[in-house]
């Protein structure tokens, strides 16, 4: 048996939440958001949510999406703690045993956006928590691709307009003297 070859300590990564509801129930999650993972750097408008009728009876119609990403990096491994609070917090921001917004965080680093999910699917990885993560978007020299399985609300313009601009964020945060 050889020497064990010394493992490299992943890069910390940019975390993000993408929320569907009301613009007051986004708006309220925002703020309890802040309180939980630090300050917003970047922030989409807030865009219609036509893409599908999946939350229409839970949460009423003219659903809005926004994504919002939060200033300080993490470890990879906060995800499942990340997806764990958004799940707490949709019980609590909930009104008569419906939610009024659902909150979906993932990160982003140099090479692909991660999306993570209670729901497990054949091309997704147990991260713990009873929560699974998705790689959603993959980065390929000139900007973000989707696959097979990628939302449609992520690989539309303004999805990948948001997401791109995350990256671009994330980078600069690499590069400073600060980074870790």
């Amino acid at each position: 048996m050889g020497k064990a070859k010394t493992r490299q300590k992943p890069l910390p990564v940019k975390l993000f939440c993408g929320l569907i509801g009301s613009d007051a129930s986004i708006e309220e999650a925002e703020r309890f958001l802040v309180e939980e993972f630090g300050p917003v750097d970047c922030r989409s408008p807030l865009l219609p949510f036509a893409w599908t009728d999946y939350y229409g009876d839970e949460m009423g119609s003219d659903l809005k999406r926004r994504w919002i990403a939060f200033a300080e990096l993490k470890e990879r491994g906060y995800l499942a703690r990340a997806k764990h609070a958004a799940v707490i917090l949709e019980g609590a921001l909930s009104a008569e045993g419906r939610r009024k917004v659902n909150i979906d965080p993932g990160y982003v680093d140099d090479a692909q956006v991660v999306l993570a999910t209670a729901k497990n699917f054949s091309h997704r990885i147990y991260i713990g928590k009873g929560y699974y993560a998705e790689v959603t978007l993959i980065y390929a020299r000139t900007g973000f691709k989707s696959l097979e399985w990628t939302y449609p609300d992520y690989k539309s313009e303004k999805g990948l307009e948001f997401f791109e601009e995350v990256r671009s964020a994330y980078h600069r945060q690499m590069r400073s003297p600060d980074a870790p």
